[in-house]
């Protein structure tokens, strides 16, 4: 039961995930979810995204550092862990491990060259958004935990000696040691500041290319665009005016400090949500993952129906380069016709092609997967077919219905001289607990982000209030 403005709203069921894009509601309005959201996250618009106090703010989070967790927190798994670990299902000759439970809300994850994991949390534990992890008898598991930062977010990245991190309002750089300690956790750099944050797609994801650049996502705050958002057949803005400050991919020098973002930055437009994105090697070139746009047969059932609406528009991969405009919220890719096809909001049918100035995906998958994560895989542990792939994380649909949800899995492209080659395969499954689960949505894990680490594993994190982190390893 909730109130608001003295009078009480009546909810039959209220699930969610601070995601901030997936959502289990029964008999609650968007609206209604987006001034909920919007009362538990007045605080972002400063930076510090909600933990209480801003990060520099040294006497709050002295006293957590220095109460019961002290130093390093002694992590002991559970019977749950080890009967979860042996519940994915992996192909022949990988393994994994659960190398952490317990961290709700985990969404980026980054391994220092000494194995230490950085994972950044979306809900705050114990007080604190940002966990080192260290597994220190070589088991595969966690086996120290040390937090700080109180504020909440997405973005995680180790380069070249320093930690990044992402409130959803800003980026902060936070000095590592030798043994890649935090030298000083209460006194982060402000690398950007001032991001734009309205409740929807407001999560600032980010990495980092190999010559000094910062990249971060700014999502729209919108479905399609529309005069009245996700109103049925409510007309597209034309021209719209989210791209002026969202809806794309923002650049940022990486040791710059109170950079602030405008038109200036702006590294590529046309993109309406993008969480997993990842530095390609090959192709020196920055690759994205893009949340297609919702309720095609909600908003205009005239042109699909459930069944059409479930599978579309596509969720593509992109390979950008500066000045990439990728059509969001004109057009969208269409997997079936194989083609960019003008969005209802701006006179679509479904059929007429659209979008010719903007630049098509490299790969397309079904429809509402939602894919958080994106790694291209460089190390040597794994079998040579996985060698210079993208491993993809899907975080799994909300609204495929009344057709079963999907996704909630982790799926492997082949590259080859930069490009997709062959079909894509489901590499990681069973994170939801049963094909029931998953058709329903009621998922008991979401996998989130992805990192590489140092021996060439990779870790997957889950961010339900369940908060695992999988180490999976290749063995023979």
């Amino acid at each position: 039961m909730l109130w608001r403005n003295g009078r009480k709203l009546e909810v039959d069921k209220i699930y969610i995930t601070m995601k901030h894009t997936i959502y289990q509601l029964h008999g609650v309005s968007r609206k209604v979810i987006y001034f909920l959201m919007g009362l538990s996250l007045t605080a972002m618009m400063s930076c510090g995204g909600g933990g209480g106090s801003k990060p520099g703010d040294s006497t709050a989070m002295a006293a957590a550092d220095s109460g019961s967790l002290g130093p390093a927190f002694d992590i002991k798994p559970t019977e749950v862990t080890l009967m979860m670990s042996d519940s994915l299902k992996l192909p022949a000759g990988f393994h994994a491990t659960t190398f952490v439970e317990g961290y709700g809300g985990s969404r980026e994850v980054a391994v220092a060259p000494n194995g230490a994991v950085f994972v950044k949390l979306a809900s705050l534990h114990n007080g604190k958004g940002i966990y080192r992890l260290m597994d220190t008898n070589g088991d595969g598991k966690a086996e120290k935990s040390f937090g700080f930062g109180n504020y909440t977010g997405t973005g995680m990245f180790v380069r070249d000696g320093y930690l990044y991190a992402s409130s959803d309002t800003c980026v902060y750089r936070y000095k590592l040691n030798k043994d890649f300690n935090v030298v000083d956790p209460n006194h982060p750099e402000k690398i950007v500041t001032g991001l734009l944050a309205r409740g929807e797609h407001q999560p600032k994801a980010i990495t980092l290319d190999y010559s000094g650049n910062l990249y971060v996502n700014i999502g729209a705050y919108s479905n399609s665009c529309q005069l009245v958002d996700r109103k049925k057949g409510s007309p597209g803005q034309q021209p719209c005016p989210i791209l002026d400050s969202a809806g794309g991919i923002w650049q940022f020098k990486d040791d710059v400090p109170d950079q602030t973002y405008g038109d200036d930055h702006r590294y590529a437009t046309g993109l309406r949500n993008v969480v997993g994105f990842d530095w390609n090697r090959q192709t020196n070139s920055l690759f994205v993952m893009q949340h297609g746009r919702d309720q095609l047969a909600t908003l205009f059932p005239q042109y699909w129906d459930s069944v059409s609406s479930a599978e579309l528009p596509a969720e593509c991969m992109y390979e950008l380069h500066k000045g990439s405009n990728c059509g969001w919220p004109y057009i969208f890719y269409d997997q079936f016709q194989r083609k960019k096809v003008l969005a209802p909001e701006y006179g679509g049918d479904g059929k007429k092609a659209g979008g010719q100035d903007a630049q098509n995906p490299v790969a397309a998958f079904p429809g509402h997967l939602a894919p958080d994560g994106l790694l291209f895989y460089t190390g040597s542990q794994f079998p040579a077919t996985y060698k210079n792939g993208a491993f993809i994380a899907f975080h799994g649909s909300w609204n495929r219905a009344p057709m079963p949800q999907a996704g909630f899995y982790v799926v492997f492209v082949p590259f080859e001289n930069g490009k997709p080659t062959g079909k894509w395969e489901v590499f990681a499954d069973n994170f939801t607990g049963s094909p029931e689960n998953t058709a329903k949505g009621n998922a008991e894990h979401r996998p989130c982000g992805l990192a590489q680490g140092p021996d060439g594993s990779i870790y997957v994190t889950d961010d339900t209030q369940r908060g695992y982190i999988w180490k999976i390893s290749y063995k023979g």
